[in-house]
């Protein structure tokens, strides 16, 4: 399929062509490369928007539930969403379980969603390399909501924040000593703490974290692209569909105002430039993993083994050599 009958199908919503997209974005082939840079010039230019929401939390707190309930009430407001959650990649096998349709089966069978799980590849901050660009693949093909769903919770998964005009993270009911167990860094990307499984026996505890972490969010140096009062922390029951509506309705909040006071489209510049630059790093590393590169790279290794070659010596003859044009 030529590129510009593929983009012409992804903007008149078709989602075979959707899904041909994001696989041809996900691959690694030079010539699929082109394609799919020549592909998003083309959607590029519709100027289509989506409301990013970054989903990070813990295992086992609940996201895929969360996704599923959340995404249900947004259709039934009549919105479109795209889901795109990253499966952990096998270090071993570099396999995924890809199991998210599974988990979201009242959301996979709706018209009005898409659900697309992507391996991490081990990419650093759970996010597969290429999320960002089948990003603008949904938004161009027509979805109002794009749910990024992140693999576990660490210091190098704030890359989503990257890619996201929200970032919200999942909590589960505990004492408070579980702020311990959250980083720093994620703490103060997060746009709105949302403490799940606020129901039942789980909701005096789930009460007490969402105060502590009420508490914590007061201490973080206020941010000039929060209006009074964010970040927050706020209760849900994504098993009771409870506090979803209020949760959207801050978030929907938080976007008005980012908006109006010019914060979104600068935040979208700095994102742009930020994988402007990844995407520079990530093709220099890709030269030393030609044949020729690899070569000279051992032939400079056993020189500088033997000391007849000090460390930065090679480097330098490397890069202006090897690497230069």
């Amino acid at each position: 399929m030529q590129t510009e009958e593929l983009g012409n199908r992804i903007l008149n919503g078709d989602r075979r062509a959707l899904a041909r997209a994001i696989t041809l974005v996900e691959s690694s082939r030079a010539d699929h490369r082109a394609e799919a840079a020549a592909l998003l010039d083309r959607l590029r230019g519709a100027g289509r928007q989506a409301v990013r929401i970054g989903l990070s939390g813990t295992p086992g707190v609940g996201k895929s539930t969360f996704i599923e309930a959340f995404g249900m009430m947004l259709i039934g407001l009549g919105l479109r969403v795209a889901v795109l959650a990253v499966d952990p990649s096998s270090t071993r096998s570099g396999g995924s379980i890809l199991g998210d349709k599974t988990r979201m089966e009242r959301l996979s069978r709706e018209r009005s969603a898409f659900i697309r799980p992507s391996p991490s590849q081990s990419h650093l901050g759970g996010v597969a390399r290429r999320s960002r660009e089948a990003v603008e693949v949904c938004e161009a093909a027509g979805f109002d909501v794009i749910l990024i769903e992140t693999v576990g919770v660490g210091q190098s998964e704030t890359v989503v924040a990257e890619m996201s005009d929200l970032f919200v993270l999942l909590l589960a009911p505990a004492g408070g000593d579980e702020l311990q167990g959250v980083k720093r860094g994620i703490m103060e990307m997060a746009d709105i703490i949302l403490v799940n499984k606020a129901d039942g026996d789980l909701k005096p505890a789930a009460t007490r974290t969402c105060s502590d972490y009420a508490g914590a969010l007061r201490l973080l140096r206020k941010r000039p692209q929060d209006p009074e009062g964010f970040p927050k922390a706020m209760m849900v029951s994504a098993w009771q569909e409870n506090g979803l509506a209020e949760a959207w309705e801050e978030m929907c909040h938080l976007v008005d105002w980012r908006r109006e006071n010019g914060f979104w489209d600068r935040r979208r510049a700095e994102q742009a430039l930020y994988w402007f630059d990844q995407e520079v790093r990530q093709a220099l590393l890709a030269r030393l993993a030609t044949p020729a590169a690899k070569a000279a790279m051992a032939r400079l290794s056993d020189r500088v083994a033997a000391g007849e070659l000090a460390p930065a010596s090679a480097a330098e003859e490397m890069l202006s050599t090897h690497l230069a044009g």
